[in-house]
């Protein structure tokens, strides 16, 4: 199974255990919305950096295989 999946099961699992724990505890209505706008907020960010972080390495691997490519057409031409 792809990792990337897998990692998207776990948050939004977690999400929604989260919003389901915030919803049915016993708070007043506006401490609970600002509770999960927060909780949802530092969700985002998590996500944000997670998908930043995948975009680099898939970004270092793509140069990395382009230019071992073009390494091998360099050689192949010197023959």
């Amino acid at each position: 199974m792809n990792s990337s999946k897998v990692l998207l099961g776990v948050l939004g699992g977690v999400a929604a255990g989260a919003i389901a724990g915030i919803l049915f505890a016993p708070a007043k209505g506006t401490k609970t919305r600002k509770r999960i706008v927060n909780t949802g907020a530092g969700y985002a960010k998590d996500v944000k950096e997670k998908f930043e972080k995948v975009t680099k390495d898939f970004s270092q691997q793509y140069d990395a295989i382009l230019q071992d490519a073009r390494e091998l057409v360099s050689d192949h031409q010197e023959r």
